[in-house]
């Protein structure tokens, strides 16, 4: 007898559980609170869950128009003016909204970390036009680097930015200068110091020749600091060692 009223109990616990679950899913099942800007369809959980299959970007876009995103909300309404809106969904490879979003807040201790938006998830033709979504800061450096942000920056991290100046050639002195200067046609990928030194290359190779060494296609290598003492020798020594 003890046995069988056990299995009542279980099953009308089962039972019990079963209900709650479709009429009260988002506190038995859900992974947390819905975000605020959802709240309406808190116990709606197939307007952005397929039974079996989970969430479809479909359902997303039946309400978040891609060329939208950003700057409208779903009934239309322009955002927030003053601030620049960038409709950068549109060329999204193919609409992954969980590859970025997630509606529900979690429970604190198993939450997971913030995702950080993945370049890769762009269309190929469209990676490297960073001017499209990001604004240079306002700084002279920047002003005058132009928009070939892949110099010095990577998509992989903004900051720090790769390449440091000061490890190869300081700009102290007269040689605290404009990029222009150096950087030919805003061509950061080569430099020359002709545009302020008058010597002559062929003079400079004979000159450099006297002393052995051959290559001077590359001034900085041996001038680091511009201060035009000792040089690099082809053998790899030093013509004031």
């Amino acid at each position: 007898m003890m046995r069988r009223w056990g299995l009542i109990l279980i099953a009308l616990n089962l039972c019990a559980l079963i209900v709650l679950a479709f009429v009260r899913p988002h506190l038995m099942v859900a992974p947390g609170p819905l975000n605020p800007a959802h709240s309406a369809i808190t116990r709606d959980c197939f307007a952005c869950h397929v039974p079996f299959k989970g969430v479809s970007a479909d359902r997303c876009i039946a309400c978040h128009k891609v060329a939208d995103i950003g700057i409208r909300s779903t009934k239309g309404v322009p955002l927030e003016a003053g601030k620049r809106r960038i409709a950068f969904h549109l060329s999204l490879a193919q609409p992954n909204c969980l590859a970025c979003h997630s509606d529900h807040s979690g429970p604190q201790l198993v939450k997971a970390s913030q995702t950080s938006f993945a370049h890769e998830l762009l269309r190929p033709d469209v990676r490297g036009q960073c001017a499209s979504c990001h604004r240079a800061p306002p700084t002279a450096l920047h002003a005058q680097a132009g928009s070939n942000c892949a110099q010095c920056h990577t998509q992989k991290g903004w900051k720090p930015a790769s390449f440091d100046h000061a490890r190869f050639f300081a700009l102290s002195g007269p040689h605290n200068t404009s990029c222009a200067t150096c950087h030919v046609g805003g061509n950061f990928s080569r430099y020359t110091c002709y545009s302020c030194h008058e010597h002559q290359p062929d003079q400079i190779r004979a000159k450099h020749a006297e002393e052995g060494i051959r290559n001077i296609d590359n001034c900085a290598r041996c001038h680091r600091s511009g201060s035009g003492e000792g040089g690099e020798r082809e053998g790899g020594g030093r013509d004031d060692d």
